[in-house]
């Protein structure tokens, strides 16, 4: 009996070893983005991911987080004046955030990607890497 379950034990450790990474590195990444996330994002985008009215745009349910990826890293790369986002203008300028590395690019997307009510795939540093000038 005691064979039994430690057997049982052992298959059910091996099979958190497939299961956990993939979990906690989403978990992870999105933990650390919302670092970056309230030290640089928060005071335009506010808490909720809301913006500000004609302001800044917000961040929830919009084409610009949910869509192209490579559009959304080329934003927090190079910045941005005067958008349009779901038929509402936006006046203030984004400033460029290319001192940030590739690994909190990354996290920041994929915490935004996946909060505030919104539910897409995460951004990888290959991706942030992919996009960013070569020098």
């Amino acid at each position: 009996m005691k064979l039994i379950v430690g057997i049982f034990c052992l298959l059910a450790l091996s099979l958190c070893a497939f299961t956990l990474p993939q979990q906690s590195g989403l978990k992870a990444s999105k933990d650390r983005g919302k670092i970056v996330y309230d030290t640089y994002c928060l005071a335009c985008h506010m808490q909720d991911g809301g913006g500000a009215p004609r302001m800044n745009p917000p961040l929830i349910k919009t084409k610009f987080v949910l869509g192209d990826k490579k559009k959304l890293i080329g934003i927090v790369m190079n910045g941005l004046s005067g958008v349009e986002v779901e038929g509402e203008d936006y006046s203030n300028v984004m400033a460029p955030h290319n001192f940030l590395t590739d690994q909190q690019i990354a996290d920041v997307l994929t915490y935004v990607r996946n909060s505030f009510g919104n539910k897409a795939s995460a951004v990888t540093v290959a991706e942030v890497k992919a996009a960013r000038p070569k020098k």
